[in-house]
């Protein structure tokens, strides 16, 4: 295990299953994880997991500490019209800070991405060695019914947790297009920044609202693309980017992920220089 990262992402790393019931690996934290690897940074992944669950995705690339579980975090995805469906089967372990290696406690960037509630909220104030806080609180807006389908739920202690975050990244979808919930977290967070999919995205800085354009490419599998957006946003805010900036090459960088299929929407270096030259940034 690597002695100290410089991106720490703390989330389940998922089973999804696809239209053949083959599977391949997903979640929050797959996705950023290896984005940020892209980007040259060292990554630690935090989660949870069944005994022999493959994580063969991330050898040489990010280092997981995974705690096992009976089950691993599996969803089914359907999109129709452009809105997804899931359908989740089991969940793996909670995390919480017991659960972070001893040589981790203080990364320079954490990213707290919950995608079936399973992160502690009290993680989000667990690193105060950090100079940057990013948060997905995607996994703190869902619930199931009892077949397991995911639906929509109050962001619960959001007030109490957003002004701690450096940054904070949602999908307008995860708050079902209301924009005025959406408005007010942002009231609430010194800086966060909204996903809309094909037309890229508003960012708001202490509650002003700067909409962000996204490339107009041939959608293939938008599954990741937020991820990806928000794990190339935090590491560039880490790094003094301005949040406009920021916020602009993330998005080019994420609109090139939905034109591939999975964990190969992950961008390349050559993505990524892409877009620094597309967007003029040079970090």
């Amino acid at each position: 295990m690597l002695d100290s990262v410089d991106y720490l992402a703390i989330g389940h790393v998922t089973r999804d299953i696809l239209p053949d019931a083959s599977h391949v690996v997903g979640g929050t934290v797959s996705y950023a994880a290896l984005t940020v690897a892209a980007l040259r940074r060292s990554v630690g992944i935090v989660t949870s997991a069944s005994r022999g669950f493959d994580l063969s995705a991330f050898h040489g690339l990010v280092t997981v500490s995974c705690s096992m579980a009976e089950h691993t975090t599996t969803f089914r995805n359907q999109y129709v019209n452009g809105s997804r469906r899931q359908v989740v089967y089991g969940v793996a372990e909670q995390l919480t800070l017991h659960s972070i290696p001893e040589a981790w406690s203080s990364p320079a960037i954490v990213h707290v991405g919950p995608i079936m509630g399973e992160c502690a909220p009290a993680l989000v104030t667990s690193f105060p060695e950090s100079t940057f806080v990013g948060v997905t609180p995607q996994g703190w807006m869902r619930s199931t019914n009892d077949g397991g389908e995911v639906l929509h739920q109050q962001w619960r202690g959001a007030d109490s947790l957003l002004g701690h975050a450096s940054a904070v990244v949602f999908s307008i979808h995860d708050v079902l297009g209301d924009w005025d919930i959406a408005r007010s977290y942002a009231a609430m967070a010194p800086l966060l920044a909204v996903t809309t999919g094909r037309t890229g995205g508003v960012l708001f800085i202490k509650g002003e609202p700067v909409p962000f354009p996204a490339l107009t490419v041939d959608e293939v599998d938008p599954t990741g693309a937020g991820d990806i957006f928000a794990a190339v946003f935090f590491d560039a805010l880490a790094r003094d980017v301005s949040p406009v900036e920021a916020a602009r090459f993330a998005a080019c960088v994420a609109s090139g992920s939905v034109t591939r299929v999975g964990l190969n929407g992950v961008p390349t270096a050559e993505d990524i220089e892409g877009c620094r030259g597309l967007v003029g940034c040079d970090y």
